[in-house]
């Protein structure tokens, strides 16, 4: 065993051990967090605006500050592009982390001197405690490679920006630099499908440990590893020990990354947001995610039936509810206050808080008052894949088909990308169809009225989504294709791809 495994067991262990002291007292340790948030911005542009000297408690906040998303608190987020101190946590921002998704462009979340921690010390944290429980640490031996975006930084008033997979590379702690793969010159190219092959090139015949990524891409990677040497990863990596994921939920990918790998690799899920690094997989084999609750983020929860509501109700940790689903707010020493990150989630375990992702509030299909969200589509699916286990799914999403014929009822289309299609289609949407059903009570009312027609499955050819997301420029990186819409934008991009 090298130096750094053998090192990092005492630092595992310790790590593990302050988590469990604010465990015991989650709700207190949040409470003392929002002060300490208030106190600190009291004196900014924002805080005086909203008298966040007089925050003292949650209902305090939820008084003070309503919850806004991005394009909310805009005004604000433009004050800070333009370089001007103090607006929402005091000074100027260390990074401004860009990146796409809403309908006016591209957003810039501050990075500030006290939130660069939350980032560089979540992904620490999840490696140690998987350390602590496992023993196993070979992996901080080895190679350990980091799908992510260009770390070339521009400047915005002033500021430097990039994409936050760009930012967190230039905080690598020196004692891994070593071991990371790609190069500096190699993680700087634009065009990601260069990129990939670039990395192949490095990386083959390297002794890689871990591998880090998004689900999609690091299948693109993969596919391209294959494509070259006709071997399964596992047999091109013997070292391979640990794969860390994070932006989208894994269990859609893990049976075809499983395949790729050719053999039984452990893996890590994350939760990281250019907001915040919010949870982790503390527990192999649990899916459940250990919230951060002592890392500057204060948490909110907003039943997600209830988020669109002109004054919902907003949760602390100790109020919320096994089984339910919630929009998460963040209030953080980003300078970010009741802001919505467009997340869900449903809490599996209290003691302590863990969650699964369940979608986004704004990708969920409720075309015909069905409301159906990522969760249940994503379980759908899984379903399906178990009674045709020989299908291989490689991307899919769902959109609303509305008939022409007010004869004929409207309909779901899954347009599915298959790497190995069912040997049954028809049979296999109707287990998707039925197992939709049984998830979400809406739809099955729908399908039973005949007001919906049962699914209609669409197999896309392979790199259909590839193609799509290439042409409308967000190939790679941290750019994800929405598992659901109210619209039809995405479906016809992807037929026409």
């Amino acid at each position: 065993m090298g130096l750094k495994a053998l090192l990092s067991r005492p630092l595992a262990a310790y790590t593990v051990h302050r988590y469990r002291q604010w465990q015991r007292q989650p709700a207190a340790t949040q409470a003392r967090l929002l002060r300490q948030l208030a106190r600190a911005a009291a004196g900014t542009a924002f805080g005086r605006a909203h008298d966040l000297g007089g925050v003292r408690t949650p209902a305090d906040l939820a008084a003070r500050v309503p919850v806004r998303d991005y394009e909310g608190l805009r005004p604000w987020f433009e004050q800070v592009k333009a370089g001007q101190p103090d607006v929402l946590w005091p000074g100027r921002p260390l990074y401004l982390a860009k990146t796409s998704g809403t309908t006016s462009g591209a957003k810039y979340i501050p990075i500030t001197r006290a939130s660069i921690g939350n980032h560089i010390g979540g992904a620490r944290d999840a490696l140690l405690h998987y350390v602590a429980a496992t023993g196993r640490a070979r992996f901080l031996d080895g190679k350990l490679i980091f799908l992510s975006g260009s770390p070339e930084l521009e400047r915005v008033g002033g500021i430097p920006t990039g994409r936050l997979s760009g930012i967190v590379n230039h905080h690598v702690p020196s004692y891994l630099r070593g071991n990371q793969l790609p190069s500096y010159a190699t993680n700087c190219i634009e065009d990601w499908e260069a990129k990939l092959d670039a990395i192949v090139r490095e990386t083959l015949g390297q002794p890689l440990s871990l591998i880090s990524g998004i689900p999609p891409w690091v299948q693109m990677y993969f596919d391209r590893l294959m494509a070259r040497t006709g071997r399964p990863v596992g047999e091109l990596f013997p070292e391979f020990d640990l794969f860390v994921s994070g932006g989208v939920a894994m269990a859609p990918y893990l049976g075809r990354l499983r395949e790729s790998i050719g053999r039984p690799v452990a893996s890590i899920e994350l939760f990281p947001a250019s907001e915040g690094f919010l949870a982790f997989q503390d527990q192999p084999g649990n899916p459940g995610l250990l919230l951060r609750l002592a890392s500057g983020i204060f948490f909110e929860f907003v039943p997600a039936e209830r988020f669109f509501e002109p004054r919902p109700p907003r949760l602390t940790i100790g109020e919320v509810e096994l089984g339910r689903q919630y929009a998460v707010v963040l209030t953080s020493n980003a300078g970010l206050w009741a802001y919505s990150l467009g997340d869900t989630v449903r809490f599996v375990d209290l003691h302590p808080h863990r969650v699964v992702v369940t979608g986004r509030l704004t990708h969920f299909l409720s075309a015909f008052g069905e409301h159906v969200i990522g969760e249940e589509v994503e379980a759908a699916l899984r379903e399906a894949g178990r009674q045709y286990p020989e299908a291989e799914v490689t991307e899919f999403t769902v959109a609303p088909l509305v008939s022409a014929d007010p004869r004929e009822p409207s309909r779901h289309q899954w347009l599915v990308e298959f790497a190995q299609p069912p040997r049954d289609a028809p049979a296999f949407a109707a287990t998707l169809d039925a197992a939709l059903r049984q998830r979400n009570a809406y739809y099955d009312d729908l399908r039973q009225g005949h007001i919906l027609a049962p699914l209609q499955l669409t197999a896309l050819p392979l790199g259909a989504f590839q193609r799509y997301m290439k042409s409308i420029g967000k190939l790679g990186g941290q750019n994800k294709v929405p598992r659901l819409g109210n619209d039809r934008a995405v479906a016809e991009g992807l037929l026409q791809a």
